[in-house]
């Protein structure tokens, strides 16, 4: 993720389902310092100071289709839903119908061939986020765990022209992807699953950046949720934790090494 406006084929967006969402309002609100205002009763959009980053919605409204887990969303920008929902069905992974989404833009929803699910947004009204990584709360790196690394690879490669390396990791193997060949940082991570992570399916997850890692576990608990990876530090990149909400959803925060850029 870059500063102001992202480019194609950067995150661009994020979408909360959660339940009880005045509770997760006022969790998020005091953890990550999230402001709220209300999208015309169909859920919330979520603010980092002036800058939107994303949307906050109900999992119990009619609006949401049953069985919804709780979960952040991601949405990656694109210069065209109907062409890249094509191409997605060609590369092996699924895709909604595009739509509309009033005169904002339009969406498409995906899935990759082993799984997780990655939204697609063409602006046109709105943009998608401005907001600066580095500030704490807001999104940061995104990270993609799957159950076949090397068609998880080759299928983000070629729908987006991200350009995947290998990096060192202790006891694990990890990818990360670069917007193009000449971008200096990744924007993004891919992992597999683990026998300790249980029944888990492929999915994307999303990581906050944060003042203080430590502060921020101690005040998750104190507001109820639970800190499920402990907290670690990353050589040369920073500390971080996984917390879950007392509502069920489940993210990351990381304070960076360097606060001035993550490492991308």
């Amino acid at each position: 993720m870059t500063m102001g406006v992202r480019q194609a084929g950067d995150f661009c967006w994020i979408n909360i389902l959660t339940p009880q969402p005045a509770e997760a309002r006022e969790f998020f609100g005091s953890l990550l310092g999230w402001s709220f205002s209300d999208l015309s009763g169909m859920g919330d959009l979520v603010k980092v100071g002036e800058h939107q980053i994303g949307g906050m919605f109900d999992i119990n409204s009619p609006q949401t289709p049953p069985g919804t887990p709780a979960v952040i969303g991601v949405m990656v920008k694109v210069d065209s839903a109907d062409a890249m929902a094509e191409k997605v069905r060609g590369l092996g992974g699924k895709a909604e119908p595009p739509m509309d989404v009033m005169e904002n833009g339009r969406m498409v929803m995906c899935y990759d061939p082993v799984g997780a699910q990655i939204d697609l947004w063409q602006p046109k009204k709105e943009v998608g986020t401005t907001a600066d990584p580095m500030d704490h709360g807001v999104p940061s790196w995104f990270e993609n765990y799957t159950t076949d690394m090397d068609r998880s690879k080759e299928f983000y490669a070629s729908l987006f022209g991200w350009v995947p390396e290998k990096m060192d990791m202790p006891g694990m193997a990890y990818t990360t992807f670069k917007l193009s060949s000449d971008a200096v940082q990744p924007i993004a991570g891919m992992m597999s699953l683990t026998p300790e992570m249980g029944n888990t399916p492929p999915h994307w997850a999303t990581y906050f950046t944060v003042d203080n890692a430590d502060e921020t576990a101690r005040k998750a608990e104190e507001l109820g949720g639970n800190v499920v990876v402990p907290l670690m530090d990353i050589p040369d990149t920073g500390r971080f934790c996984g917390i879950t909400s007392p509502q069920g959803v489940m993210f990351f925060v990381i304070k960076y090494a360097q606060q001035d850029t993550p490492p991308r």
